[in-house]
């Protein structure tokens, strides 16, 4: 005979969200596309450096790059004063992570 299951009282956590919760959050204007969620860290991390025409490059590197990296970056980005060209401060900050963590992942193997 298969477990009873317990209704959950009103204002009870829950593992799971609600169908409607998860609905109401849905934007249909700009999520209509994104079905991964590297696509939606792309386009938000286009959108926060104003370089929409270019979401693309940015959601190739949500997809191939590790999102520490890009975190790493982008806070860069954030903190810096004064910056004339945030996509271009991001993709040289970037590059210098990844020459960074080549060179440590090199000296770990010797």
């Amino acid at each position: 005979m298969p477990k009873k299951l317990r209704k959950r009282k009103l204002g009870e956590p829950s593992e799971f969200s609600r169908v409607g919760d998860v609905l109401k959050e849905f934007k249909t204007d700009e999520d209509k596309y994104i079905t991964y969620e590297f696509q939606k860290y792309g386009y938000e991390l286009a959108k926060e450096l104003n370089d929409l025409k270019n979401k693309s490059l940015y959601i190739k590197l949500a997809k191939e790059t590790p999102r520490g990296l890009l975190e790493t970056a982008r806070n860069f980005v954030k903190d810096a004063y004064k910056v004339e060209s945030p996509p271009k401060l991001f993709m040289w900050k970037l590059s210098k992570l990844k020459t960074e963590k080549a060179d440590t992942q090199e000296e770990r193997k010797r």
